[in-house]
């Protein structure tokens, strides 16, 4: 899918060889690289052959194996044992930033103001509501402290409270592999009743009744969700009927509810195609219709308003996407009618429907803009943004029947803030800034721009630039490149107190909007995929040599990074420029491209089909070949690198890692160091609580620094 993240942290893997005759290993001693055997697979297709020496690390259920990873991070603690201490100051001076005892700004559902609050000391978010009255007490709903209470990982999913708001419907992973268990909670009484659904996607939708919903299942291997099943309260689960089953599996479903509470709606969709099914909410026992039929390459999505559905959509070649209109009781694609046109400029990402206006959100020139528009008549205006580069969004905006939009706001030196906007008056009421605490931060103190690079084919490469008023701009400073690049995911130039631990100490921070995101338009994500992924990667260097060429940094201070899909961005870059980067982290990294999308039975692997290609067609074969990170190893000298993953990482699985590791120690002509930080209780996303999520980054922070302090 189009926003799909794989975002999977990836770590180090080798085994040891044996001198004995009942094992083929031997204990790694505490001054020892680990050496993962080789055991070579020959994998061949469309005549060509390759030889994987670890494909044997695919298997996490053998001793052998995660043996090896606790070799590896051994291995690591033992190579940065030097900087516990400072990592132990960087957490504590990154928590000290947080207003540990914080809580959001309410927001209008149903009668019931909802909030979420943290307390001090507390990893996890308590939730709350109270009635739509001044004095009301708020009643708490969930404590995840509590429910999180003996486990190494805790998730809350969605949170689905019935129209009558008497029950709820929560989801919870204790694994981090994303599959969650369901359960239903009396917001009344706090009983918790006897119905469990497992392995669901954490989310649920309620009809009118208050006793139907519907939600959608997991495959247990591929954790592709495919199927869509109604549950009524008072009967076995095991008797929930299945209403849909997305039988393609390039395709994933979910369901959800229009905002004006009409209709329930099953959307399936791959990378490039969309569909939708419906029914009215107050009829849960009804068929669902198809919106319009599956077109290849048609996408769409929903709203609907009064007696109209409005189509954000791609038909008829409107690359940035434009906004088309239909009647409720006439939903085929020709009865669409454009509301508004296409624009080669703009891209149109979303709608928010309102009683009497929509909010169009909308990207020009890689910058966000809010549009709001009078439904009964011609006035529209946006609302005035002054950074050069910032981040702007709507917001949770559950109540149709009001005239306030909440939207959120940030840059790279501005803090982020809650703001409501009246649409009628046009009043702009801040209801929240982001505290930094420690009494340190002042805006002033920091610079942030955009610059643009020159790619090699002759393009423009934005970058989002922020750095110490202080710092140097003569080719001496250490500057962090973050990049990403896929699947249309646009990184944004937010605020991040954490970020701060870099720039107080002289490093520049760069975010490279390069092919493969939306940052400008949706040719910009088709000039970054299937045949042309490797703009994602010369965009990346071009912009590391522009960086460069104007001192913003120097080869020996360049330090670049990347996650999942960002992750195989670092894979490529240190192959086709290791000398350019003096470090380089990758989290979670996707970097067996090509066995990976070869192996239908991993999770994400078919649906990604459109995003990568499809590897049993020779053209996509060789293509991906050309560039997988793991398949281009080679006896080079490579820059110091950390690599992390988590041991049940169901979006990059942690043996993509774990073998290139194993391939770079075997194969690299360097004494750089390589480690490899594996958690062995988390998953894609790291630790779950909040401050334990901090440790992770002062680890990268702390290998980063450590590794400009050595430079002479």
């Amino acid at each position: 899918m189009r926003c799909t993240l794989k975002k999977a942290f990836i770590f180090l893997l080798s085994i040891s060889f044996a001198a004995s005759c009942k094992s083929d290993k031997k204990i790694m001693s505490q001054n020892t690289v680990p050496v993962a055997k080789k055991m070579p697979k020959s994998l061949e297709i469309h005549g060509d052959t390759r030889i994987d020496n670890y494909y044997w690390l695919n298997d996490r259920e053998d001793k052998e194996v995660i043996d090896y990873l606790n070799e590896e991070k051994a291995y690591y603690e033992k190579m940065m044992a030097h900087t516990v201490s400072f990592q132990n100051s960087l957490f504590d001076e990154m928590k000290s930033r947080i207003k540990e005892d914080d809580s959001s700004v309410p927001y209008k559902q149903n009668g019931y103001w909802y909030s979420t609050r943290y307390e001090i000391g507390k990893e996890y978010p308590i939730y709350s509501r109270k009635t739509d009255t001044n004095n009301a007490e708020a009643i708490e709903l969930f404590d995840c402290n509590v429910m999180a209470e003996g486990l190494d990982y805790f998730k809350l999913g969605g949170i689905a409270v019935s129209p009558n708001n008497e029950l709820a419907v929560f989801g919870v992973d204790d694994v981090s592999r994303r599959e969650y268990t369901l359960k239903i909670k009396n917001l009344n009484t706090g009983e918790i009743y006897d119905d469990v659904i497992e392995k669901t996607t954490g989310g649920a939708v309620w009809a009118n009744d208050n006793k139907t919903f519907f939600y959608s299942k997991k495959d247990p291997i591929t954790l592709r969700s495919d199927k869509i099943y109604k549950h009524v309260l008072g009967t076995p689960t095991v008797d929930d009927v299945m209403v849909y089953h997305e039988e393609d599996e390039t395709y994933d479903c979910f369901v959800y509810k229009t905002k004006s509470k009409k209709y329930i709606i099953i959307g399936s969709t791959s990378t490039l195609t969309s569909e939708y099914r419906y029914i009215k909410s107050d009829a849960p026992n009804s068929d669902f219709t198809i919106f319009s039929k599956r077109e290849r390459g048609v996408e769409y999505s929903l709203a609907h308003y009064k007696d109209d559905f409005y189509i954000l959509t791609n038909k008829d070649d409107a690359t940035n996407f434009k906004l088309m209109k239909t009647s409720d009781t006439k939903t085929s694609s020709e009865n669409w009618e454009d509301f508004i046109a296409h624009r080669s400029d703009v891209l149109l990402e979303d709608i928010e429907i309102f009683k009497e206006f929509y909010v169009i959100s909308e990207r020009e020139n890689g910058l966000a803009k809010i549009k709001i528009v009078r439904w009964d008549s011609e006035e529209s205006y946006f609302l005035p943004f002054n950074d050069e580069t910032y981040t702007a969004y709507v917001s949770t905006n559950p109540d149709f029947d009001t005239e306030i939009l909440r939207y959120g706001y940030n840059s790279l030196t501005t803090p982020s803030s809650v703001i409501d906007f009246n649409m009628k008056t046009k009043e702009k009421d801040v209801k929240k800034e982001q505290e930094v605490l420690g009494g340190k931060f002042q805006k002033e103190n920091y610079t942030s721009e955009r610059i643009w690079a020159t790619a090699r084919d002759g393009v423009k490469i934005p970058m989002s630039v922020v750095y110490h008023k202080d710092t140097k701009l003569d080719g001496s400073s250490p500057l962090l490149q973050y990049g990403y690049g896929s699947y249309g995911y646009t990184l944004d130039p937010n605020f991040s107190t954490v970020r701060l631990s870099l720039l107080d100490r002289g490093f520049i921070y760069v975010i490279a909007h390069v092919r493969g995101s939306e940052y400008l338009g949706r040719q910009w994500y088709d000039e970054g995929k299937l045949l042309k992924k490797q703009n994602s990667f010369t965009d990346f260097i071009d912009c590391s040599k522009f960086l460069i060429a104007n001192q913003y940094t120097s080869p020996e201070h360049l330090y670049a990074e990347g996650g999942s899909a960002g992750g195989l961005l670092m894979g490529g870059i240190v192959n086709m420029e290791p000398n350019l980067y003096h470090g380089v982290i990758a989290a979670v990294p996707f970097v067996d491209v090509v066995t990976t999308m070869l192996d239908d039975t991993i999770p994400l692997t078919t649906g990604e089909y459109d995003e990568w290609g499809n590897p049993n067609e020779k053209e996509y074969y060789d293509y991906m070949k050309s560039y997988s990170p793991y398949d281009n190893v080679q006896e080079i000298k490579y820059p110091n690198m950390l690599i992390t993953t988590g041991l049940h990482d169901s979006q990059v699985q942690y043996w993509e890692p774990a073998k290139w590791v194993a391939k770079l120690r075997d194969m690299k002509k360097d004494t750089n160091v390589l480690l490899f930080d594996i958690n062995m209780d988390a998953g894609h996303g790291g630790a779950s609580g909040r401050f334990e999520a901090l440790k992770e980054v002062a680890k990268e922070y702390a290998f980063l620094i450590d590794l400009e302090k050595k430079i002479d």
